[in-house]
């Protein structure tokens, strides 16, 4: 989803804000050979990226650490929802983008995606600070062969889900609808 989205830029230099622990920067630095830096708020965070081989700094979306026009690529993947002014992190990512740069920014489930739309207005902010705007649907499922993953995944996406709920007995594999949301915004 995000890395094709990155990969189709084919960038030199990436900026991933909300790296989380860097799974992402460093597929896209290993696969792609780009320069990534990431930028987390956590530092816990920003050492679990170190550890896989990624600059990783800690900072604030809504007040980057980077010169105007400093990176091809913007990766925003799963955490424009935690920011508290979502037009001012917008602000600061087209800032640090070259001209023809692009953000890649994605959400997931039916509920951010509605959440995101009416935060964007149905894509009206991100077209206030970028040129072209495209909204790609990445719909699809995930499978699990029993409870136990099922239990898992609960208690890795604790603040998605209420993870204190009880994973009822199944019987055999569970089938869940994901409806993540991939926006690819580009610069002039």
């Amino acid at each position: 989803m995000a890395f094709e989205a990155v990969a189709e830029a084919a960038p030199r230099r990436v900026l991933e804000v909300g790296c989380g622990p860097g799974e992402l920067a460093a597929r896209i630095q290993d696969d792609l050979g780009a320069e990534v830096v990431a930028v987390d708020i956590s530092p816990r965070m920003v050492e679990l990226a170190r550890g896989r081989g990624v600059d990783a700094r800690v900072g604030d979306v809504l007040d980057l650490p980077f010169a105007a026009a400093e990176f091809d690529c913007a990766v925003a993947a799963w955490m424009l929802y935690h920011v508290p002014d979502p037009d001012r992190a917008l602000a600061e990512l087209a800032r640090v983008l070259r001209a023809g740069g692009c953000l890649v920014a994605v959400t997931n489930a039916p509920d951010h995606l509605r959440e995101l739309r009416a935060l964007l207005g149905r894509e009206e902010l991100l077209r206030r600070h970028f040129d072209r705007v495209e909204a790609r649907d990445a719909a699809g499922t995930i499978r699990f062969p029993n409870r136990d993953a099922v239990v898992a995944y609960v208690e890795a996406s604790r603040t998605l889900l209420d993870s204190r709920a009880e994973v009822p007995e199944l019987d055999g594999e569970f089938v869940v609808t994901r409806h993540p949301i991939v926006f690819v915004a580009h610069t002039a």
